[in-house]
Order: C-alpha cells, then sequence, then structure tokens
C-alpha cells in the first residue's frame, strides 16, 4: 500500500495540537504566493482546488498540474487537495494526476447515503495512497445547501468514521462558508466532544469568518486542518485594487496581480504561523 501524506501530516498536527493551514487557489497567482507563505513561516501548508475552481477554469487538469509542480518545487511539505468535490469522476480524474488528498462532500445526502457514497470514495483514495476528508453536519453558506445553525452530533461522527475509513472529518461547529467579516464564533466545548469522540483530526471549514483569536481556540479546542478562503481572495483583491486605484493608466496584469500575490504570500506566513501556534 502506497504511503498517505495527507493522513501522516495531520496526525502530526493534531499529535502536536497544532492546526495546519489549507487555503483555496483560484489563480496560479495564489498558489504560488501560498507556497512562498509556506515557505517563509518554514510550515507546511494544504493547496486546494475546488469543484468551483474547476468549473471556473473550465478542466482540472491544467491548474492541478501546474499547483502539483510548484508543491513538488517547495522547500516545506506542500500536499495538493481537491475540495467539496461531489462529482465521483472528479476523484478519478485527481487520482490519476497524482494529488494528495480528496475531500469528498456528500454532506447534502441522509446520513447512511452519505456513508455508503463516502465509503466508496475511500476505499479507492486507500488503494493509491491518498489522503480522503468528508464533511458530516452541515457548514452554512454552500448555495443554500447547508443549514446555518447546523452542528455535528459526536457520536454520529464516530460513527461515520468508523464505517468510512475517512482519514479527516469536516464537523458543522458554527462557521459559515464566503463569509467577509471575521466575526463569526464557534461552539468550542462542541470541537472538544467531538475530538474525543472521533480518532481522526477534524476540519474547520468558513474558517475566513473566525478573528485571529478565535481561530486559535479553535485549534486550541481540537481542530487540525483549518480552511480559509474567502479571506485570503480579499486580501489579494484589496491589494490589487490598491494599484489600479493609484495607478488607473496600468494595463499589464503582471503590475497589479503581483500586489495580490505578495499580499497573500505574506498573509499566508502570518496565518500558518498563528495557526501553528508559532506566533508567539
Amino acid at each position: 500500500m502506497s504511503t498517505n501524506p495527507f493522513a501522516e501530516l495531520l496526525a502530526g498536527a493534531r499529535s502536536a495540537g497544532r492546526a495546519v493551514g489549507a487555503f483555496n487557489v483560484v489563480l496560479l497567482e495564489h498558489a504560488e504566493a501560498m507556497v512562498a507563505g509556506a515557505e517563509r513561516a518554514g510550515l507546511p501548508v494544504v493547496l486546494q482546488i475546488s469543484e468551483n475552481c474547476v468549473r471556473y477554469h473550465g478542466d482540472l487538469t491544467p491548474i492541478t498540474t501546474a499547483t502539483l509542480a510548484l508543491a513538488r518545487s517547495a522547500d516545506v511539505p506542500v500536499l495538493v487537495h481537491l475540495d467539496h468535490v461531489t462529482d465521483a469522476d472528479l476523484v478519478t480524474r485527481g487520482l490519476d494526476l497524482g494529488v494528495s488528498s480528496v475531500m469528498f462532500d456528500a454532506s447534502a445526502l441522509p446520513f447512511e447515503e452519505n456513508l455508503a457514497a463516502t465509503r466508496e470514495v475511500a476505499d479507492r483514495c486507500r488503494a493509491a495512497g491518498v489522503g480522503c476528508e468528508a464533511e458530516l453536519g452541515e457548514v452554512g453558506g454552500k448555495d443554500g445547501v447547508h443549514a446555518p445553525g447546523a452542528r455535528t452530533v459526536p457520536a454520529e461522527a464516530a460513527e461515520f468514521v468508523a464505517a468510512t475509513g475517512v482519514d479527516a472529518l469536516a464537523v458543522a461547529v458554527g462557521t459559515s462558508h464566503a463569509m467577509q467579516t471575521r466575526d463569526a464564533s464557534v461552539d468550542l466545548d462542541l470541537i472538544e466532544e467531538l475530538a474525543a469522540a472521533v480518532p481522526v483530526p477534524l476540519v474547520l471549514h468558513g474558517s475566513s469568518g473566525l478573528s485571529d483569536a478565535q481561530l486559535r481556540a479553535a485549534t486550541v479546542a481540537g481542530m487540525t486542518k483549518v480552511n480559509i478562503a474567502t479571506h485570503l481572495n480579499g486580501v489579494f483583491t484589496a491589494a490589487v485594487r490598491q494599484v489600479l486605484t493609484e495607478q488607473p493608466s496600468v494595463t499589464d496584469p503582471r503590475k497589479y496581480v503581483a500586489a495580490g500575490r505578495t499580499a497573500v504570500r505574506d498573509e499566508t506566513a502570518r496565518l500558518l504561523t498563528l495557526l501553528a501556534g508559532t506566533d508567539r
């Protein structure tokens, strides 16, 4: 059986009481910035390519191939992860390309159907030495599918992990996707209950809405993988907007996209350090 770098990375972080940052790639510049930020921090990072990103680019192969090349050349561990995949064919293509892990999202299905579909994908990933993450409970903000007040039940989570064999579990503890303000809060008591009940690392989705203090508290309570996308996109866009405002005659995209890349690099390094607890 092949090794599973995703499971190994998260298991190590969990045993050390740290969290690994998982950040979404939209453009190639995002991937470049995130790798540079991870190298600056001297910490691992997970680069995530979502089904929405694939839809934007029109195909999985170009953006994934380029991101994998950046990961291989990095001075720190960089994993490439497919995020919120609902299409089993996309899982197959990702495995063929050599991704490190897959987050298969069947959370919109009833519990038993989610379990059966996830188990099938987890078995395929395991055979390929690829990590598998799944979701139980509903994280708000995903196209109206998820109920904002939903919470993952610890006993169900333990049953789900035992039956599917996934390497990590995304749980609903109060966050919501696509938040542009950082004023959300998580149920820290529930995180502790889930961490005690579930034998694999827990994943926090929708983390852009959390303050630095809440991110640290969630990590201390038991979160091991923390997904952040909207916040970094906001950092990227603000830097680009500043250049275009100050230099309205600029037409070369490199002149303004580079500013976004630099801003994301710096924020990636800061967030990774914060999540690892090495910022003190």
